[in-house]
């Protein structure tokens, strides 16, 4: 029977991980560093066979206690078959993180790096810092929500014998992208350093204050009845999502509650307002609707805000366009002027209870999203900055020259650019000039662009907006 043992540091969720193999709360799970100390071995079901799994103690340099627990650990990684090293990918990789990812290597046996507490999509960028680890295996995952467990079960399954083990090696050298191998991620998210888009399915949230068409609209696009409609305020109280076939993608929209004024919000309101955002937070794209009949108010510039907060891709939807009672370059004025902050976001007019021009909304999702996951080639992106500052020289700082020596886009969703500067110091006016030169070369329409100053070496962790 092959033995699989999970090694790693304190607290980076190895029980947990344990406990989600064997489908049942069987190891203690806390939040003190050396809960587990001995090595825990539970028999398990695989998708073809039985397997031994171990749960071992965290592997830190502390005191005599630690070392016991990490000798136990290490002699279990060297007795077993099979190696999960778990991160949290929640925190930047250690230099121990990286000897220990080495000293198991040198075991040469198959060996996954499991960075956890990846909970959706959009902080896959914080588990992409463990790419420098080099892992042949590399799996995001998220144990508390299940993410991506069942491809690290299927790799598992893979070298649970020897001959199913050498299959499966072939089988990833081929390009097997099922088995999430380091270069199978690089292609999938970012195609490689010459840039791309991410592929795959495309998560909407619709949003909007109360009574603006949210359900109407979710309903026109979906072409079913899945919302309620009603001109009662506050109808939608649980976020409804429905899931659509458009060409090669699959695209959820999701109708949330209407947003009031947080003094009006009470009781049950507070709760949806809760997994609205929640909902916004895990959303791709966001469609603001607003209702052209009326006059736009301060209400619905708050709900716009929240596109600002959690950094989606955006298109405004105009709704009611069959009812307006303004002229129609008065009301785009009008959004220029109120909805400065979404200056990069398509306008598209409708009428969703009659569906005119609804079909519009459709294309424009699929390319906000290609525009949200653009790689930017680092050439083509380094050609543009130059020009940029070469026409217009960057502001000093304190009388000391301030230059940009490289430019380069460290994660997608939305896009965000590291400038390596001399000195971190880019003015408001100069970072919103070098973002419309960006958008002036690339196909950025519909999403944010992140900038971030740091001088070389530093992390690349504040950021920018524009």
């Amino acid at each position: 029977m092959k033995t699989i043992a999970i090694i790693g540091k304190p607290n980076v969720g190895k029980s947990s991980l344990f406990n989600r193999i064997l489908g049942f709360r069987d190891a203690i799970i806390s939040d003190v560093a050396g809960t587990t100390r001995d090595v825990k071995r539970r028999v398990f079901q695989t998708f073809k066979g039985k397997a031994e799994l171990w749960d071992t103690g965290g592997i830190e340099d502390r005191d005599e206690l630690f070392d016991r627990v990490k000798e136990k650990s290490l002699s279990a990684a060297e007795e077993a078959d099979i190696l999960l090293f778990v991160c949290d990918g929640k925190n930047s990789p250690s230099d121990e993180e990286r000897k220990l990812f080495f000293r198991l290597q040198k075991l040469n046996k198959p060996l996954a790096l499991v960075v956890n507490k990846v909970d959706n999509e959009k902080e896959n960028e914080a588990g992409w810092q463990f790419l420098e680890f080099g892992a042949k295996n590399y799996f995001l995952v998220s144990v508390s929500h299940n993410r991506n467990i069942t491809k690290l079960l299927s790799w598992i399954d893979s070298h649970l014998d020897i001959e199913e083990s050498e299959a499966a090696i072939e089988v990833e050298e081929g390009g097997y992208d099922d088995d999430e191998s380091l270069e199978d991620f690089l292609d999938d998210t970012e195609e490689g350093v010459e840039g791309g888009h991410v592929s795959g399915d495309i998560r909407v949230a619709i949003i909007g204050r109360v009574n603006v068409g949210k359900s109407s609209l979710l309903n026109a696009l979906t072409g079913s009845n899945r919302s309620i409609v009603s001109p009662v305020a506050g109808t939608t109280i649980d976020p409804v999502d429905e899931t659509v076939e458009f060409g090669e993608r699959s695209i959820t929209f999701i109708d949330t509650a209407g947003i009031r004024k947080r003094s009006k919000i009470v009781g049950i309101e507070k709760w949806a307002l809760d997994r609205s955002e929640k909902a916004l937070k895990d959303a791709d794209v966001a469609i603001l609707v607003l209702d052209a009949s009326e006059d736009f108010i301060e209400q619905d510039e708050r709900v716009a805000g929240f596109i600002d907060k959690y950094k989606t891709g955006a298109i405004i939807v105009l709704n009611k366009w069959d009812l307006i009672k303004r002229e129609p370059q008065e009301i785009l004025e009008d959004i220029k002027d109120k909805f400065k902050f979404l200056d990069f976001a398509p306008i598209v007019t409708v009428s969703a209870l009659s569906g005119k021009r609804v079909h519009k909304i459709m294309d424009k999702v699929v390319e906000v999203y290609e525009n949200y996951s653009q790689k930017i080639p680092t050439k083509k992106l380094n050609d543009i900055i130059k020009t940029a500052s070469d026409r217009h020289k960057l502001p000093g700082d304190h009388g000391r020259i301030v230059r940009i020596k490289f430019a380069t886009q460290y994660a997608t969703k939305p896009p965000k650019i590291s400038l390596v500067m001399n000195i971190p110091s880019l003015h408001f006016s100069y970072r919103r000039y070098l973002i419309n030169n960006l958008r002036e070369n690339f196909n950025l329409e519909g999403t944010p662009i992140i900038i971030s100053p740091k001088r070389r070496g530093e992390r690349d962790d504040g950021e920018d907006e524009g």
